[in-house]
């Protein structure tokens, strides 16, 4: 836990006092976000606001990252806490990094061109597909070596799972690695697009982010309390147990990047002194398809991320609705705009929505617990 809440401070400290420089550097640099015409009209007065924050906390996430392990040396179950950089890390950090890197090639093309057009749709959704298969295939064809003091092999398991996850694997709902690849590209896409299609108000992306992935770290450290690869915790046979890989890990990340977010936002809510952009959104919806792919909570990851889905629903409806039948479900999608529309304010519907991702994440956790207890029992 200790290691868990210094990445968090490190993270949230980085984030909250290197943003307001940031800001300074894009400004200089004439990072201003472009704003499109067809948009709400009330948006023409954030014209020119630096944007690629995300920049800043998915840097202050691997500051953190590392801040972490360096606490973890001094703990007295450092075996099991695996205090060296691990395959884990290595999937979900690059995920988020890489991910924000084609969402930088975005931000940056728009602020080239002063353009809201920035990356083609092609384009973007061939980087989301290969950063995807990259990381898919790191996640499912390298095993953990984890060995105990006497040199036994404790624990073998993989990123990712050859079956689909709910709460835990399903064995019978196996896909086989291949499968597996596809469906953690899949869930790669699906959570980018989630993310940045929510990111459109002030704050509203980010402060949701930071639910999910708060979600995620405590699933996670207790995935690592009731570890199937601690033979301190298994002696008891009765113990129910997770078998994941390196659940820690995965905790220490989620935290830090909850806590980087919650830095950000305080320079993000609004009126937004900064945006995370693309950079930021992409970045994030990587770590947190990541996230479920490595919790084996695949598909509890619509419940914990219910705002996202809703939002990117919106968006698949107003679509659908229009070239079948000329006519509009929504004012305007993304969601958040039909509500903008509507003569909601802004603040208004940042909290709404964040209400409902939290609404989301309670009942995403209490699914877990419940499951928890019921084999417990």
């Amino acid at each position: 836990m200790r290691a868990v809440i210094v990445a968090i401070g490190v993270a949230f400290l980085v984030s909250l006092f290197c943003t307001p420089i940031a800001i300074k550097v894009f400004t200089r640099l004439k990072a201003g976000q472009p704003i499109r015409a067809e948009g709400p009209q009330m948006h023409q007065g954030k014209k020119g606001t630096p944007t690629m924050g995300g920049v800043v906390f998915i840097l202050a996430t691997v500051i953190a990252y590392v801040a972490g392990h360096l606490a973890l040396t001094t703990l007295p179950d450092a075996q099991i806490a695996q205090v060296e950089p691990t395959i884990t890390a290595l999937v979900l950090l690059g995920l988020m990094v890489f991910s924000g890197a084609v969402g930088f090639v975005d931000d940056f093309l728009k602020v080239r061109k002063r353009h809201s057009g920035g990356l083609s749709a092609r384009g973007k959704l061939l980087g989301q597909i290969l950063v995807g298969a990259v990381f898919g295939v790191v996640a499912l064809y390298f095993p953990s070596t984890m060995t105990d003091s006497s040199g036994e092999v404790t624990n073998t398991e993989t990123v990712g799972s050859t079956t689909l996850s709910f709460i835990r694997d399903i064995p019978a709902l196996d896909v086989t690695k291949i499968g597996a690849v596809i469906i953690f590209i899949f869930v790669v896409m699906a959570a980018t697009n989630g993310v940045n299609l929510t990111d459109g108000l002030d704050g509203l992306a980010t402060g949701a982010s930071v639910m999910v992935l708060g979600a995620y770290a405590v699933i996670a450290f207790w995935q690592y309390r009731h570890w199937c690869a601690d033979p301190s915790y298994t002696a008891n046979p009765n113990n129910y147990c997770y078998a994941v890989r390196d659940p820690l890990e995965i905790a220490l990340i989620a935290g830090a990047a909850a806590g980087a977010c919650v830095g950000f936002l305080w320079w993000n809510t609004s009126p937004a002194r900064i945006f995370m952009g693309d950079t930021g959104a992409l970045g994030l919806g990587g770590l947190i398809a990541g996230m479920a792919m490595s919790t084996r909570t695949v598909l509890l990851l619509p419940i914990i991320g219910g705002l996202f889905v809703i939002i990117t629903m919106s968006v698949v409806i107003q679509i659908i609705s229009f070239k079948t039948t000329g006519k509009r479900v929504f004012r305007m999608s993304p969601l958040q705009h039909h509500f903008e529309l509507a003569g909601w304010s802004e603040v208004n519907i940042v909290v709404r929505f964040w209400i409902i991702a939290g609404i989301g994440v309670a009942i995403a956790l209490g699914l877990f617990y419940s499951d928890f207890l019921a084999n417990m029992g």
